[in-house]
């Protein structure tokens, strides 16, 4: 695989930002306002320092120019606009090259609650604020690099269970309590309620359980993995580059 150039270019588009609407706009500024009055209590600092450092607000959809001045001077990630989802060669090869792939699309304004495929709110409010995390982004940058070169299908089932409850439904200890940081945590209030509550049986994060959880992607997780520290995901996906051959 060709790191250099991970992202076919049919797959890479523009952000106009001009072009958004007044609903797109007013579509993110309620998901924000209502996310954040959640999140400032039950939200990884991380996740809340990160949203700052970006320069994420309620004003309107983000313009990923300036996320990515700010992003590129802190940890050399930036956000990269594409039209929709991409081979996961191809997004692992992404992100190995700190280059997060990016939908710019705004949700509608009556699918608020549920939309089956990514947006801009859940890419880039839900993941890229972590991405100002000089730990984690190297977490994410090692976990694109291992998972680019796996070649059998048990080290890919393996790459993604430790992708699902870590990037996307990851939870933390912080201040002896449990906050979420994965990004279907941070975007979805429906999923941040049921991963907080008793439907949840939330356990002790480690590899070989992970590696042993199955999940179901269109309904409510029934269990979930809390971290002590962001340091244990890079050890964690070091051990995985190690165990599944890279």
């Amino acid at each position: 695989m060709d790191l250099q150039n991970p992202i076919d270019t049919g797959s890479l588009t523009e952000q106009r930002w001009a072009a958004y609407t007044a609903e797109n706009h007013e579509v993110w500024r309620i998901l924000y306002e209502r996310r954040m009055r959640h999140l400032e209590s039950v939200g990884s600092r991380v996740f809340l320092d990160g949203a700052d450092l970006i320069g994420l607000s309620a004003d309107g959809v983000p313009d990923l120019t300036g996320v990515n001045e700010r992003l590129l001077r802190r940890t050399s990630w930036s956000a990269v606009a594409v039209t929709g989802f991409i081979p996961s060669a191809q997004f692992f090869g992404s992100i190995a090259e700190r280059r997060f792939p990016t939908t710019i699309t705004v949700r509608p304004m009556d699918q608020l609650d549920y939309l089956p495929e990514p947006d801009i709110f859940h890419d880039v409010f839900g993941h890229v604020p972590l991405h100002a995390h000089p730990v984690f982004a190297s977490f994410l940058q090692r976990f694109g690099a291992v998972a680019a070169s796996v070649t059998t299908e048990q080290g890919m089932t393996r790459m993604a269970r430790l992708f699902w409850f870590t990037v996307e439904f990851g939870l933390v200890r912080e201040d002896d309590r449990t906050k979420v940081y994965g990004s279907g945590l941070i975007s979805s209030h429906g999923d941040c309620l049921n991963a907080l509550g008793p439907n949840c049986d939330r356990r002790p994060f480690s590899l070989d359980a992970v590696w042993e959880q199955a999940f179901e992607i269109d309904r409510f997780q029934d269990v979930l993995f809390v971290i002590d520290s962001y340091d244990q995901l890079f050890e964690a996906v070091e051990e995985a580059g190690r165990r599944v051959g890279v």
